[in-house]
């Protein structure tokens, strides 16, 4: 079963012919080698596409798989970094299928921005931008892998794997933390990668916050980024220009 629903809860699901999901630090260059099942961060990543303010952190509560997990195998030829193409081989997910249960809650890293604090105008625009697909391109896990997103019932269909009482993936990438999400003062004006234990109960995978995965790891020192308003109010598509 799923997690009891939030208030501003949104449900939804994404379909493509090929995904990638893989830990950033394996994207360097050469082979590339899809996780079975997608991570924190690509999901939260479609939200984004879906509808995205610095008012609100989506957080991702729960994915059922719904189709079976099943990977292919591609020739490609990516450009090398000073000119020329290489050869490599990339594994990915194919005909892929997933329920997404996710919520927003506001960010305390903008008071700034509480004025743009209408719990009910987020909650209906994103409802509304999942209708329609999304406000930008989705993609599953990189470029290459075009998704689709329409609204659904999460519990309406048990998935592939809704037999299946348990299944672990090991330790797995869940996602970074920027400065604009920091959660503590370790989380503060640094990158920091969190990693986990997935385990998949009855075709569903509930996600952790960022704070309450059991491994986190600080990658760089970073800003975080500023904003100003750039229409006098917080209505607008494009009302937010970044100041880096």
């Amino acid at each position: 079963m799923s997690k009891p629903k939030h208030p501003n809860q949104v449900e939804f699901q994404v379909t493509g012919d090929y995904a990638l999901f893989s830990d950033p630090i394996t994207r360097v260059g050469g082979e590339k080698c899809t996780y079975q099942v997608p991570t924190y961060e690509a999901l939260k990543g479609i939200l984004s596409s879906v509808y995205w303010k610095p008012t609100i952190i989506w957080y991702v509560d729960a994915v059922r798989i719904m189709e079976p997990i099943q990977t292919e195998v591609k020739g490609v030829r990516p450009i090398k970094y000073h000119g020329g193409n290489d050869l490599a081989y990339y594994t990915y997910l194919k005909q892929v299928r997933y329920r997404v249960q996710a919520h927003f809650e506001w960010n305390d890293n903008r008071p700034e921005l509480a004025a743009d604090r209408n719990e009910n105008k987020h909650h209906n625009i994103a409802k509304r931008m999942i209708e329609k697909g999304g406000r930008r391109d989705i993609f599953l896990g990189t470029r290459e892998c075009q998704g689709y997103v329409e609204p659904c019932d999460f519990d309406s269909e048990p998935g592939h794997y809704g037999a299946i009482p348990e299944l672990g993936f090991g330790l797995m990438y869940h996602g970074l933390t920027y400065p604009d999400e920091a959660y503590s003062p370790q989380t503060q004006g640094k990158l920091t990668a969190n990693f986990w234990y997935p385990v998949m109960k009855n075709g569903v995978i509930a996600f952790p916050r960022p704070e309450g995965c059991p491994l986190h790891k600080p990658l760089r020192d970073m800003e975080q980024k500023t904003f100003r308003q750039a229409l006098g109010n917080f209505s607008g598509l494009g009302e937010f220009e970044g100041v880096i």
